[in-house]
């Protein structure tokens, strides 16, 4: 604040009452005296002791002073909450407070979402976002109550889920490439298998059939492990799954792995290619999880967790866990997230549209 602020200025109005009033307690009593200065002292500095608070200032620095809560907008054990109990613990021991995992799931993780940003603005509150409810709901629901892009404050992504192209080993197809030849030459003739219309499972290889021009037919299931064991017992072909999941019934012989479906292969099978690289570039799917806030919070708190976040997903100890999960690290920017939340938005808008599924109300 600038010393004029705290000058005394003789001909104000303000100044000249107290004078005055100084001269006339004088002539009382010494008592009346000292109330009426203490009294006047007060109304007169009152306005100089406000004015010294500081007012829109940086609350980033002493940050977080309580625990914190990230809603995970999906059951407990998922890939999603998985992630952000590895986050938690070790934003816990970065900032001495604690991070509480909260699993709130319903509605393809938009009611976790929505609730998240429902809460006070203050960085207290953060969210485990993920492509489901970030990019692919925006397409998918008529009345998202969030605007992905426009109500969100990105932090940082934190992990690709890598999802594979996984046959049944009945199948004749060796790669992507045969795949798409049985696919055109008996249209209609291959099903396959995930865990809801509009899941990534389902918008993985709905991509497939906008990309390559194939008609495989689609068979929803109420769940991951339902659909997987019916590709494993021949009563449908093929799934786009988690890598992490299909791993073991692979290495079994249960299933055939054909392709990443990602825009990079896995560390965990890099010798798997993407389905880009099998000759359809372009293609790419990739899963993901990062942690979001509101819009209206704090920017440098905001700053503070992005880098927080980005420091403890390129730590030997996290990497190595993740990808002991089957899941790759990623610790982007902040702008970086978004701009990939952006791009996303844009993909599956324009799968969802090609594969004809209607927005649910």
């Amino acid at each position: 604040m600038e010393r004029k602020d705290f000058a005394f200025n003789k001909g104000s109005k303000k100044v000249s009452l107290f004078l005055e009033s100084l001269k006339a307690m004088g002539r009382g009593s010494r008592s009346f005296f000292s109330c009426a200065a203490i009294v006047w002292a007060t109304f007169f500095f009152a306005p100089i002791t406000l004015a010294q608070v500081p007012t829109g200032t940086s609350s980033g620095a002493s940050y977080p002073q309580r625990p914190v809560k990230i809603i995970v907008p999906f059951a407990p054990s998922g890939p999603n909450d998985l992630i952000a109990r590895i986050m938690a613990q070790k934003l816990g021991d970065w900032s001495g407070r604690a991070f509480v995992v909260e699993n709130r799931g319903g509605a393809g993780g938009t009611i976790g979402v929505d609730a998240g940003l429902k809460a006070p603005a203050d960085g207290y509150t953060l969210i485990m976002g993920g492509s489901s409810n970030l990019a692919v709901a925006p397409s998918f629901y008529k009345k998202l109550p969030y605007d992905s892009l426009r109500d969100l404050a990105f932090i940082s992504n934190c992990a690709f889920v890598p999802y594979v192209v996984v046959v049944n080993p009945r199948v004749p197809a060796k790669n992507i490439r045969e795949l798409v030849r049985i696919a055109k030459t008996r249209s209609g003739f291959l099903s396959y298998g995930s865990s809801g219309t509009g899941s990534m499972s389902s918008l993985a290889v709905e991509l497939m059939n906008a990309t390559m021009a194939t008609q495989i037919t689609h068979v929803p299931y109420k769940g991951t492990v339902p659909a997987l064991t019916d590709v494993m017992t021949g009563q449908i072909d093929l799934m786009a799954a988690d890598f992490a999941t299909v791993a073991s019934l692979a290495q079994s012989g249960r299933l055939r792995m054909l392709a990443a479906a990602g825009s990079k292969r896995t560390h965990a099978a890099p010798e798997l290619p993407t389905v880009a690289e099998s000759g359809y570039p372009g293609y790419a799917v990739d899963a993901w999880f990062g942690l979001v806030s509101s819009i209206k919070t704090a920017p440098d708190i905001l700053s503070k967790l992005t880098q927080a976040v980005r420091q403890i997903v390129q730590s030997p100890e996290v990497r190595s866990r993740f990808e002991q999960l089957g899941y790759d690290p990623i610790g982007n920017t902040a702008h970086e997230f978004e701009a990939m939340v952006r791009a996303d938005i844009e993909k599956f808008a324009r799968v969802i549209q090609a594969a004809g599924i209607q927005p649910i109300p």
